[in-house]
């Protein structure tokens, strides 16, 4: 992902938080902020210690950024996301990951129309 993608800071995951709406199912929450005038999404990932070692979480949010960069046509711009990975991502396949991401999009209406998934 590009830099200019990604949500670093803890500033900018606040206003997501506060500001935004969120979707969860039984693997992620997501968290939407939509904003005018960007042209592209940046996501923000966070995986707690409570999920695992860091060898465990680094693989858990190398599985998040691998779907967004898949999707990035089918995803909506001018937002901004923050994902939450909860205990049961741990033990998932990427296809699995893929289908529970694609899921959570759909619910959280971010998904552009006549857009299919790559399954």
């Amino acid at each position: 992902m590009k830099k200019e993608h990604r949500i670093k800071r803890s500033d900018e995951f606040s206003r997501v938080f506060n500001e935004g709406f969120s979707v969860a199912n039984r693997q992620f929450v997501i968290y939407v902020l939509p904003k005018e005038g960007q042209d592209f999404f940046r996501v923000g990932l966070s995986v707690s210690k409570k999920i695992g070692n860091a060898v465990t979480r680094n693989r858990v949010k190398r599985l998040i950024r691998t779907f967004f960069q898949e999707h990035e046509q089918a995803i909506s711009g001018e937002r901004d996301y923050v994902i939450i990975a909860r205990k049961p991502a741990v033990d998932m396949t990427y296809e699995q990951v893929k289908g529970s991401l694609w899921h959570v999009c759909k619910k959280a209406k971010i998904i552009q129309p006549k857009v299919r998934a790559h399954k």
